[in-house]
């Protein structure tokens, strides 16, 4: 089974979960990236990993056209839904069905590091790249800088040990990974920030299916019952009580902009 499809099994185990509990953590990223990039009716955007299509919905409410791929039917299916008169494609992210130079912007959040490869990946995303053009990718920073890596560790205490190079959410967070795959495809990094992406829940109920639509809850249930991996969960997030049932985790994501 190709690593699309692995992956695109794995996000639609649970896409409602992911788009309403989880993804609009990122919207401080989203908000960053429409910041430097100014989008204008003119914009042809690419969202290379679009799940369940809320920075597609931002970027389309600029004025610009913009089209959706990702490898989950589940996530796709939300986008959609959110974005109903915009094309969305289940595609793979390493053989992108478009001609070259044909947008003038390709973002990426938490998208990347999940392609089997990921220059294969970027080098994909630079392809369909104008001249000129610009790539933004969104990644977690070091695991060590963010409180989420904590519960997504006791996850993966129900996960046999990958093997090395398996795509993860950290699979591209080491230190001058991403500059060097980018020089490598001749693209150049023009910006680089950390944006700070706070976790709020109101109840432990929220904290727990926000965590159970992501890949690696999903990927435990092969090893793993619902219930177990949800009590799982529940334990990791006690550090992060903070009153009654407010629940608070401090994360910080990379914010790059590369250009063709």
């Amino acid at each position: 089974m190709s690593t699309k499809q692995i992956q695109g099994k794995l996000w639609s185990i649970a896409p409602q979960y992911w788009s309403n509990y989880f993804e609009p953590f990122f919207l401080p990223m989203y908000k960053k990236t429409l910041e430097q990039v100014r989008l204008t009716e003119d914009s042809v955007v690419l969202d290379a990993g679009c799940g369940s299509g809320l920075f597609s919905y931002m970027a389309i409410n600029t004025g610009a056209q913009v089209m959706g791929v990702d490898a989950a039917p589940g996530l796709l299916e939300v986008a959609r839904e959110r974005n109903p008169e915009n094309n969305f494609l289940e595609e793979d992210l390493e053989a992108l069905p478009f001609a070259e130079n044909s947008f003038d912007l390709v973002t990426g959040f938490n998208s990347f590091q999940y392609a089997g490869n990921f220059t294969n990946a970027l080098s994909e995303a630079k392809r369909v790249l104008k001249d000129g053009g610009r790539l933004v990718i969104g990644i977690w920073d070091k695991p060590e800088y963010s409180d989420a890596t904590n519960i997504l560790k006791a996850i993966g205490s129900l996960l046999p040990p990958p093997p090395p190079g398996t795509p993860g959410p950290f699979a591209l967070s080491e230190e001058g990974k991403i500059e060097s795959i980018c020089n490598a495809i001749n693209l150049k990094v023009v910006y680089k920030t950390r944006v700070a992406c706070p976790f709020l829940y109101h109840t432990l109920e929220e904290a727990i299916k926000s965590f159970m639509g992501t890949g690696p809850a999903a990927a435990a249930m092969n090893y793993a019952s619902e219930k177990h991996i949800e009590k799982t969960i529940a334990g990791a997030m006690q550090p992060y009580l903070l009153t009654e049932e407010m629940y608070h985790l401090q994360n910080s994501f990379l914010l790059f902009i590369a250009e063709k």
